[in-house]
């Protein structure tokens, strides 16, 4: 009878996590949790999101990510307000790319076409409560 392995994401999180864990305060650099976890970057990649997703899911203390500390464990609110902040700042760019790249030429050739003012009317208002909720 085959031995049944655990899922490859929840390995690599809990080797993830035991880095970060080892490191705290402080936090770890990608480079870093390569090194500790002797991962490869992109396992290191999905053990952070199985984290971030149990982390959820069981009401952990979440990972954050800031540029000079790298990723890490914070019991401090204001913490993960920054980071939830610039989350909405990167979702805002991708989405203001979207409307300004894809929307707005679509509707300069078509201007009557009912799924881009769709569309746009409401993305429009979706990117006005990113951008509230980003300051």
């Amino acid at each position: 009878m085959p031995r049944t392995a655990r899922p490859l994401g929840e390995h690599y999180g809990d080797l993830v996590r035991v880095a970060l864990m080892e490191a705290r305060p402080s936090g770890l650099q990608t480079v870093q949790l390569v090194a500790a976890t002797r991962l490869k970057k992109s396992q290191v990649a999905r053990g952070i999101r199985h984290l971030r997703d149990v982390g959820a899911a069981e009401k952990l203390t979440p990972i954050i990510w800031r540029r000079k500390d790298g990723y890490m464990f914070s019991d401090e609110p204001a913490d993960w307000i920054e980071y939830e902040k610039k989350q909405l700042l990167q979702i805002l760019g991708r989405l203001t790319r979207m409307i300004t790249g894809t929307l707005d030429p679509h509707l300069a050739r078509f201007p009557d076409d009912e799924w881009a003012l769709l569309v746009t009317a409401q993305l429009t208002g979706v990117r006005a409560t990113l951008a509230q909720l980003a300051k």
